[in-house]
């Protein structure tokens, strides 16, 4: 694909995402999709999306940066969300938190078949001991 097409198809994705419209998920993720290695399927990539927004109602995932090339999406990802109970092993209850998340999305005929992520714990860590 192109790399033009790739970056629309990722912007759609996080819209859909950010609405929240679960009916059209499975128009962006791949039924065999895997997770940091792990294959989760699209059933379980589905719930783990929507138990996020369960635990944070103001999840909202906002695009730092973009690109691209003929099969791959990178992406830095910026929050500023109030997780409702821990988060990644943290005790945040209800503090509002920012940090920024590298995610990389691997497609194949136009869905996302494979997603790697890294958030930046260390930067949550700081915000909770100051």
């Amino acid at each position: 694909m192109q790399n033009n097409d790739l970056l629309a198809i990722c912007h759609r994705y996080l819209d859909c995402l950010n609405r929240q419209d679960w009916d059209y998920l499975g128009k962006y993720v791949a039924d065999n999709v895997s997770y940091n290695g792990q294959f989760i399927g699209f059933t379980g990539y589905l719930n783990a999306r929507q138990n996020e927004f369960r635990a944070i109602p103001d999840l909202y995932f906002n695009v730092q940066l973009v690109m691209a090339n003929e099969s791959m999406v990178a992406c830095r990802l910026n929050f500023n969300i109030t997780p409702s109970h821990d988060f990644l092993g943290l005790p945040v209850h209800g503090k509002l938190i920012s940090f920024s998340e590298n995610v990389f999305y691997e497609f194949d005929n136009g869905k996302i078949s494979k997603v790697w992520s890294v958030v930046d714990k260390a930067a949550i860590e700081v915000q909770l001991s100051q």
